[in-house]
């Protein structure tokens, strides 16, 4: 009696969609992923299955009217829904290893095994970078650009339309909001990450206009979360309220952050070290560098894919060597909204509070 076996074609789509499934799940930023307008990275997959190169997120304003009361007439009274939009761009995105001396692992499935682990690594790295850059870019009109690609005219733009998205050092005072470049000179040494400034930031969250939503959890509970660079993180623990908070009111054993090192907590915002944030070399004032933190709410990246990730092997000199490729289409986008009387006018960036504090180097 023969064995039945799965056709290669097919193993090797199981192993591609093993690879997606653990390459997301594995991502440092996977906690905050998910396919509803809750999540701050919000997934899409809408051109999975038809052609285009762009992915549509949709906003819908909250209704602001006061409603009708008793027996008056509802009908020809209705509220308009005011809508937005934000294209996200996806593109094509590979890369590959070539193994030579494979005459004990010449079938194809036995390479991507081999290569699933240095492979799985760099697309990790690559989403994750790609999230940080998003993070740190600027938007102008319907266009996402780079920070380091970013020039001074687009950074004093981006800070006008989202002046009550960003603050400079430890208050609102800090800067004119007017020009970026300015406005980080005016960070001195002492302006370091603290209670204050993340209270500050959440305060500014829950009143910008319009606000930026805290994410939901265990059926009411809202919560912020602020991204922040080591030495952000380092200031921050050296502050004595956040010290005192942590000392006293949680557990003490090596539950405790100040030991194991997990997520912080204060005034409703969870604090998260990201060790790949970008610093700011001397750009604040006397030339000391600037390292920004991100209070993130709902729909705060967008991350949409075309193409979920494929593997492709082929043969190099006489099938000495092989190679395995793997590739996908996507795109990762801060999500803004027009906040003016069109759908893009004046454009606000949508679930990203910005915070430039200092980061004096250790000595």
């Amino acid at each position: 009696m023969a064995d039945t076996v799965n056709a290669t074609g097919l193993r090797v789509q199981q192993w591609d969609k093993d690879f997606f499934t653990e390459y997301v799940q594995a991502n440092r930023f996977a906690k905050y992923m998910g396919t509803n307008e809750n999540s701050i990275i919000q997934l899409k997959e809408d051109l999975s299955k038809k052609k285009g190169d762009r992915i549509t997120y949709a906003l819908a304003n909250r209704l602001t009217g006061a409603g009708i009361t008793g027996t008056n007439t509802l009908e020809g009274n209705e509220e308009s829904l005011d809508t937005r939009s934000h294209r996200l761009t996806v593109d094509k995105i590979r890369n590959a290893v070539r193994i030579g001396e494979m005459d004990e692992q010449r079938s194809a499935i036995d390479l991507r095994n081999a290569a699933k682990a240095t492979l799985k690594t760099w697309m990790m790295e690559k989403t994750r970078d790609g999230i940080l850059d998003a993070l740190a870019s600027f938007n102008t009109g319907s266009a996402q650009v780079l920070y380091a690609d970013a020039t001074e005219t687009q950074k004093d733009a981006w800070l006008v339309d989202n002046a009550d998205r960003v603050l400079f050092g430890n208050a609102v005072g800090v800067g004119g909001y007017t020009d970026h470049s300015a406005d980080l000179t005016a960070i001195t040494p002492s302006m370091e990450l603290s209670t204050d400034i993340i209270s500050i930031a959440k305060r500014r969250a829950l009143t910008a206009s319009p606000k930026i939503t805290p994410i939901t959890t265990n059926g009411d509970q809202q919560n912020y979360v602020m991204f922040v660079h080591p030495l952000a993180m380092r200031d921050l623990k050296e502050d004595s309220v956040f010290l005192q908070a942590n000392r006293e009111a949680r557990a003490r054993n090596t539950s405790n952050p100040l030991f194991s090192d997990d997520s912080y907590h204060w005034d409703g915002v969870v604090i998260r070290e990201v060790s790949d944030i970008q610093l700011l070399s001397g750009v604040g004032g006397s030339s000391i560098d600037v390292a920004p933190c991100y209070l993130v709410g709902a729909q705060a990246i967008g991350l949409g894919w075309a193409k979920r990730s494929k593997s492709v092997t082929k043969e190099f000199d006489y099938s000495d060597k092989m190679g395995v490729a793997i590739e996908e289409i996507r795109g990762i986008e801060k999500l803004h909204f027009g906040s003016g009387s069109g759908d893009t006018s004046d454009v606000k960036q949508h679930g990203v509070h910005t915070c430039y504090v200092s980061a004096v180097a250790d000595a």
